[in-house]
């Protein structure tokens, strides 16, 4: 079975109360639940800290035996090149996700350090940018399989 990890970064334990105009009203304790019954056929676990090396250890751990890692910095994204050198140092591909358009933001969220080292990067689509890099992972093993 397919295994794909999810990271969240700091602040997003708060999402369906934090700032709803722009990350909605929909915690990912509630989000989890349809992503893991809309993939039946992977094997979804999630991770959320806010704490970087937390963060940092979580990629190692899990960098070498998964198919694929959605990572969702925060504001980590614009800020460690920590987690920039875990995701080049691992061989596990990372899909970065933000739920807001980090370029329509303030100008300092218009730079991601990690992106570089990503497979991929979405923003602005909102949760269902998790959706659309799930889908990624699926479609890259269908097409090596």
């Amino acid at each position: 079975m397919m295994k794909i990890q999810i990271i969240n970064g700091p602040n997003l334990n708060l999402l369906g109360v934090r700032e709803p105009g722009i990350y909605g009203n929909l915690s990912f304790d509630q989000y989890i639940p349809q992503l893991r019954e809309m993939f039946g056929i992977i094997d979804i676990d999630y991770y959320q800290s806010n704490v970087e090396g937390e963060l940092v250890n979580k990629l190692h751990e899990v960098g070498f035996d998964y198919d694929g890692i959605v990572l969702n910095g925060g504001a980590y994204t614009h800020t460690s090149v920590a987690i920039a050198d875990a995701i080049a140092a691992i061989k596990t591909p990372v899909i970065e996700v933000h739920i807001s358009n980090i370029y329509a933001r303030e100008e300092y969220r218009h730079v991601s350090l990690t992106g570089k080292n990503c497979k991929g990067v979405l923003t602005g689509f909102g949760m269902d940018g998790y959706r659309l890099a799930i889908e990624s992972f699926l479609k890259t093993q269908n097409n090596a399989g």
